[in-house]
């Protein structure tokens, strides 16, 4: 068997400030054909026949005749799809393999897993299509130190008007209940997936997201594969690029020479869109501690966000 790709130190810090990490067409054209079959999909076009709404509920719902396996909740990933099956070899691809491992380790569990299908207006005829709402999958998660990642593969080229799922990069590390951050529509620096076949996104548990509308007549595809770790999840992935530099201060504010982009440092303190200028510090401070476990190192700081308010001298003993 092919060795696993772990991931690099830099994908997992992109990982840590922005909970996802994607890799694009990575899965073969072989397994692409062949997850289609399984699922029934080859043939994507719509039409409003009987045997096609029927055969879109059916592949909407339960997956119960078609060639996915129902798997009960925490079985080993690896025992649950074996070789040569389209979702152990979907599993195994030495990319994919890897960025599994780098995450949640070689020997994480199933949690579960689920084909989403979106169709279009042929389908809905003079229903009227809307989004999902935005949502985090994860509704009351207390652990501090562990994460589940969830894996969404994409079997066929998704393109904008096929409404592939949005997410908003950078909210995993805000704890909410599931659905309350539903009201919240089309946040700055959302992201709507188009992609081409075989791509492969790795989502923190936490990240918000939502399915989009299908404006196409042709049924969107989307597998998602739940994962839940079984090791501490420290140092995972190949730390041969993690140098002396990323876990040492670096002078803040004035400065005379301009900072590496590709720096830890710069990867964790990078602001996204929707963050406001004063509050948006927090998730910087969100960011650094996430990264102090991903390293296993509970003093290390990007430029200095965290440690200033941490620094409680105490009085020494008389």
């Amino acid at each position: 068997m092919t060795e696993p790709i772990l991931l690099s130190t830099k994908q997992v810090a992109f990982f840590a400030a922005n909970g996802f990490v994607e890799l694009p067409a990575e899965v073969p054209a072989t397994i692409n054909e062949r997850f289609l079959d399984a699922i029934g999909a080859s043939d994507r076009r719509e039409d409003v026949s009987q045997e096609n709404l029927d055969r879109l509920s059916r592949l909407g719902g339960l997956m119960a005749k078609s060639d996915i396996p129902a798997v009960p909740a925490g079985t080993p990933l690896f025992s649950a799809f074996k070789e040569t099956t389209v979702l152990g070899d979907l599993v195994r691809v030495p990319s994919i393999r890897g960025a599994i491992q780098s995450l949640v380790g070689a020997n994480c569990v199933l949690d579960h897993h689920f084909v989403h299908v979106a169709s279009g207006p042929l389908v809905y005829g003079n229903r009227q299509q809307i989004s999902q709402h935005l949502h985090q999958d994860s509704t009351i998660d207390p652990r501090e130190s562990a994460f589940d990642i969830q894996m969404f593969y994409f079997p066929h080229d998704v393109t904008s008007e096929m409404g592939g799922t949005r997410f908003v990069p950078g909210t995993h590390l805000r704890v909410v209940s599931e659905s309350a951050v539903a009201r919240y529509q089309n946040m700055l620096g959302q992201r709507h997936i188009e992609c081409p076949a075989g791509s492969v996104f790795f989502m923190h548990h936490g990240i918000w997201h939502g399915g989009g509308v299908n404006r196409t007549n042709l049924s969107r595809f989307m597998y998602k594969l739940r994962l839940n770790p079984t090791v501490p999840q420290v140092r995972l992935w190949d730390t041969s690029d993690l140098n002396r530099e990323d876990t040492s201060q670096r002078p803040i504010f004035f400065v005379k020479e301009r900072y590496d982009p590709e720096a830890i440092a710069s990867i964790l303190t990078r602001a996204l869109p929707w963050f406001e200028n004063d509050t948006g510090r927090i998730e910087y401070i969100q960011r650094i501690r996430f990264w102090r476990k991903l390293i296993g190192d509970e003093t290390f700081d990007a430029d200095y966000w965290a440690t200033r308010l941490e620094c409680e001298p105490k009085l020494l003993d008389s």
